[in-house]
């Protein structure tokens, strides 16, 4: 296991900074030596370690529980998705629900098995996955992923201890590729829609605004103003497109996405006609607007029942929006069944630059270490295949 010593090390340099300017603005200034800045240092150093404490391995980081609401309750957050750069956001989301509330945070990336460094176009891995024989809660950035039969039994055994799942995006398509032998293969989005359909209240269906062309702004479904997961959560712009989604009768939606005319967060909703992809019937692209994100309750298999809260919003660039981390981090507390905060303090550690949704676009040569504090600015976007 490797030691955050970078991340302690900036902060400290940042630290001693501070120091000297307060040295040099001392008006007995000529009589302080260097050691004193140097024991100041020193005694300040105990403190940083302990806030950026963390420990990381192959494709895993880790981030110990702590004081607060969540201590005792161990999330597990699995990054793995082409596009929608979860293995960005992810650890965004750990430091804040670590530092800030207390959980203790493990999470999981696609890696390179050769080298250890994060590649999200690596479906079939999964770092530590034995981290989920713990798990409390998951939190999912999946698309597309055909993990070994190790990984898919210890992420199948943690569904069936009931634990609550919020879930991102592509995660509603998040499997594909399992073998068809598998016990796991009904996971597979094209198996009837797969573990989204069946478990999540949806799976891929398409693209309901134009991708990369038409924002999101978040509207509250009527009757669910009071849901414990809105809590503190404000209007939201998303720069991802609407997803086409139906949740079922038994999920309770919490809000709808209204599809703008472009991508200015100002921008009005579009009134352009769009035909329903299940029925072939046309209707106006906001009448109604599609549901983004809901809540259920569902029992994975036997009798004990999961919460779920699903979105199809929050990709990296959306997680800008404070609302939208919001919504993540109270889907975690409600799941668990604590008391959502009022208004939960969602401040990232560390600045938050993440990367434009793309295929390619995400930084190569990296170990997850890397992944907890501030990133390298993104390379060019190489072409893929149409998105998902």
């Amino acid at each position: 296991m490797t030691e955050n010593s970078g991340a302690v090390s900036n902060r400290s340099l940042a630290s001693a900074g501070s120091v000297n300017t307060l040295l040099s603005q001392h008006p007995m200034n000529h009589t302080l030596t260097r050691w004193a800045a140097t024991a100041a240092l020193v005694l300040s150093t105990p403190f940083l370690m302990a806030a950026d404490a963390f420990t990381s391995g192959p494709g895993w980081l880790d981030f110990p529980g702590g004081k607060g609401p969540g201590a005792g309750k161990h999330v597990v957050l699995l990054a793995g998705d082409e596009e929608y750069r979860s293995e960005e956001s992810l650890p965004m989301l750990a430091r804040i629900l670590s530092e800030r509330h207390g959980f203790h945070c493990t999470v999981l990336f696609s890696y390179n098995e050769k080298d250890g460094k994060i590649d999200p176009d690596a479906g079939a891995t999964l770092g530590k996955p034995e981290a989920l024989e713990t798990a409390d809660a998951l939190v999912l950035g999946l698309r597309f992923r055909k993990w070994n039969e190790v990984a898919l039994t210890k992420f199948d055994a943690a569904l069936k201890r009931g634990v609550p799942v919020v879930a991102t995006r592509t995660s509603t398509h998040a499997f594909s590729g399992i073998a068809k032998d598998s016990a796991f293969a009904t996971l597979n989005h094209n198996s009837k829609g797969g573990f989204g359909k069946r478990f999540l209240g949806e799976t891929w269906v398409d693209h309901w605004g134009k991708h990369k062309g038409e924002a999101t702004r978040t509207a509250v479904e009527p009757g669910a103003e009071k849901h414990a997961v809105l809590n503190g959560v404000e209007i939201a712009y998303a720069d991802t497109d609407v997803y086409e989604a139906y949740p079922p009768v038994d999920a309770q939606i919490l809000l709808r996405g209204v599809v703008l005319k472009d991508m200015d967060p100002k921008s009005p909703p579009s009134e352009r006609p769009r035909k329903r992809s299940i029925d072939k019937q046309e209707q106006g692209v906001n009448s109604p607007a599609m549901a983004v994100a809901w809540v259920r309750e569902i029992a994975y298999a036997g009798e004990v029942k999961n919460r779920v809260l699903c979105t199809t919003m929050c990709s990296a660039s959306d997680l800008k929006d404070e609302s939208l981390r919001r919504l993540l981090v109270n889907g975690v507390f409600w799941g668990l069944k604590l008391d959502v905060p009022a208004k939960a303090d969602v401040t990232p550690l560390v600045e938050w630059k993440p990367s434009k949704y793309s295929f390619g676009l995400f930084h190569r040569n990296l170990q997850a270490a890397d992944f907890a504090g501030v990133l390298p600015d993104p390379a060019p976007a190489t072409k893929k295949p149409a998105a998902k």
